[in-house]
């Protein structure tokens, strides 16, 4: 169509019109979801906008009142819808619409098993694991507040924190919490908070409400977005009994706005008292320990050993007395038995001593080389012989003796010494 066109041969407005409404014509019916806002009746026809329940998006729809008061129970603003829609365009008005040929209420039951299919679809991913959830800081300097605007939550919030607290500092963020714009301006104050470095927690706080009213809370979007935080965050949605996927994915779960300014910020006066009592409790056990020692020292102290050191030195003293002077006992006794014992010997050596049987009038023959001489025809004529007597030595020589001797032998009874002698 385009090469067909320039600016000398442009095609009339109402031909292009037409073709669009010729191109909507061909889709047909479908179903759609939304949230119905804005809606208005006039004579038979009731008007309405559908707005996504994510995007800023929004169409309007018109519907008969027949198919519109058919629906079971009525819809009514603010109420989620599934509508069966024929798309029209008015090339008159070059504006489009959707008439509304069935429309579906989306009850509580229906609601709820979509939130159960999201929480199994997130939890399989890991996004409400207990390891990945972080500590809240002890007192955080700067606290990031997700409230509505001029809400209860935010009062209860502010309150009860300073009142806890009162050094505490909060940058609020006031933003839609129930609605089609919710999810988009939550993420929004959300990533803005992240980003700031000042910011250590980040609180999500809403009142009680419907089911409704809380699904901006269990959005997909909103959870994921939660989960991808490197700030902790903190969500107090509703009551006790809501409980929104933003509970399950956050750091810390709140039961309501005033439960999450005690979690986040400790109470000044429980903390002094805290203080107090471990201050009270050290001194204590230190008390107890100095106590303890203190006993043991006087315990030391009164052992003899410290009450009189100079008692065990002479104990110890008359010990070594006693040990020296049995030495010595011990010693005379040895050196009177090794000198007793030696005379015995001396007499014993002395007794078989050959200067003993010199001194009995013995004499000592010895050949020149100093043998003894035991019998004499051992002797050869001539032989100097040496005669040893107790005191002197003499030398000899005997004669060469030619007569044979007479007298008939005898036996010998001594030794050749003592017959020499």
């Amino acid at each position: 169509m385009t090469s067909k066109t320039s600016p000398e041969s442009p095609l009339p407005i109402r031909t292009v019109l037409q073709m669009v409404g010729g191109w909507i014509g061909k889709l047909g019916t479908v179903w759609v979801e939304g949230q119905i806002t804005d809606l208005s009746a006039r004579g038979g026809t009731v008007f309405m906008t559908l707005r996504d329940p994510v995007a800023n998006v929004s169409a309007r729809v018109t519907a008969p009142r027949g198919v519109y008061e058919a629906a079971v129970p009525r819809p009514a603003d603010g109420a989620r819808v599934v509508v069966h829609v024929k798309p029209d365009f008015w090339v008159n008005r070059g504006s489009f619409a959707f008439t509304a040929l069935e429309i579906r209420p989306i009850g509580v039951g229906e609601l709820l098993a979509r939130l159960e299919r999201l929480r199994q679809l997130l939890a399989a991913e890991g996004l409400f694991n207990a390891d990945r959830k972080r500590r809240l800081p002890f007192l955080p300097g700067t606290v990031g507040l997700i409230c509505g605007r001029d809400s209860a939550a935010e009062r209860d919030v502010l309150e009860n924190s300073r009142r806890r607290w009162p050094a505490v500092r909060f940058k609020v963020e006031e933003v839609a919490v129930q609605g089609p714009y919710a999810v988009g301006e939550v993420t929004e104050a959300l990533r803005k908070f992240d980003a700031d470095s000042e910011v250590e927690v980040i609180v999500i706080a809403r009142g009680g409400g419907s089911l409704e009213d809380l699904l901006p809370f269990s959005d997909e979007t909103l959870v994921r977005s939660v989960a991808a935080c490197r700030t902790p965050v903190v969500s107090a949605i509703g009551h006790e009994q809501d409980s929104p996927l933003l509970d399950l994915v956050a750091d810390v779960r709140a039961s309501t706005p005033t439960d999450a300014a005690k979690k986040v910020v400790p109470d000044v006066g429980e903390q002094l008292t805290l203080v107090r009592q471990l201050r009270d409790r050290g001194r204590r056990v230190v008390g107890g320990w100095l106590d303890r020692e203190m006993s043991w020292l006087t315990s030391v102290r009164s052992r003899p050993s410290l009450a009189a050191p100079v008692r065990e030195l002479e104990r110890r003293a008359e010990q070594v007395d006693a040990l020296r002077d049995r030495a010595r006992r011990s010693l005379n006794g040895s050196l009177d038995r090794a000198e007793d014992s030696l005379s015995h010997l001396r007499a014993r050596l002395v007794a078989m001593s050959p200067a003993a049987t010199l001194e009995r009038g013995y004499a000592i023959v010895q050949d020149p080389s100093g043998e003894v001489v035991r019998l004499a025809k051992n002797v050869a004529p001539g032989s100097l012989l040496t005669i040893r007597f107790t005191d002197d030595r003499l030398t000899v020589r005997t004669e060469d003796d030619t007569t044979p001797a007479t007298t008939k032998p005898r036996k010998p009874r001594k030794k050749a010494s003592d017959e020499t002698g």
